[in-house]
């Protein structure tokens, strides 16, 4: 059963879901969360899916643009993102108004039709998708807090702050040992392709003390380094003198 119904008007709204659709999914699971264009599957009967949806939902996130107000299908009763708002609230779930952007009022009752009137007196949360990153979290704690469900699951899946140390290195983040790895590794972080050497993918220091020479001679030298180096390996020069 998805958890969480993202309600929205196409045109309006369209990008303020997606962005709260990705971030649910990707704390609570895929199936915890609704959004029509990605949760009815090819060939599903879609006014049977959409209103199962919204009848069997614990929270409904209703997104509010700048043009859902004055939008005049929201007065007409088979209007569906009407329709699915009353649904929610006829089956007892939480509906929060989600205010998309600065330049979207808080809702006054007197300009609502009066079946979606409750709208008004709920506290509403804002999102603008230019800088959404803290009003996403902010709506993920809500949820979360609205379905213990949903925060128990989030907890028990979340990573753990495991490190790779090599040698006496002091890293702190993620580090990647790239030789032993064929293809790629990432997540929802940086993807690392086909690398031969150590990669080091957090902030801090990676020191590496595995170093490998082969030839005649050479000159390693680790840090900072002021003045000049001599070093002499067997041989002679031009001149026949030995070096």
């Amino acid at each position: 059963m998805h958890e969480v119904f993202i309600n929205y008007r196409t045109g309006d709204g369209d990008e303020a879901a997606f962005a709260i659709e990705r971030e649910l999914s990707g704390r609570f699971g895929s199936e915890a969360v609704f959004r029509a264009s990605k949760s009815i599957s090819a060939g599903a009967d879609f006014n049977r899916e959409l209103l199962r949806a919204a009848q069997n939902c614990t929270v409904l996130l209703a997104v509010i643009g700048p043009d859902w107000l004055g939008d005049p299908r929201l007065r007409d009763e088979n209007d569906w993102v009407r329709r699915e708002i009353m649904e929610a609230y006829a089956n007892a779930a939480m509906v929060i108004p989600v205010l998309k952007g600065r330049l979207t009022d808080r809702l006054r009752k007197d300009l609502l039709p009066p079946e979606l009137g409750r709208l008004a007196d709920a506290q509403s949360l804002r999102l603008d998708v230019r800088d959404g990153e803290s009003g996403l979290a902010r709506i993920a704690q809500v949820v979360a807090k609205a379905v213990p469900a949903l925060r128990e699951a989030a907890s028990a899946d979340a990573p753990g702050k495991d490190s790779v140390r090599n040698s006496s290195s002091d890293a702190s983040g993620t580090v990647v040992q790239a030789r032993d790895i064929s293809g790629a590794v990432g997540s929802s972080g940086p993807v690392i392709r086909d690398v031969h050497g150590p990669v080091h993918a957090g902030s801090g220091d990676m020191n590496n003390y595995s170093q490998t020479f082969s030839g005649d001679g050479a000159t390693y030298i680790q840090g900072d380094h002021h003045g000049n180096v001599a070093h002499r390996f067997g041989g002679k020069t031009d001149d026949g003198a030995d070096r």
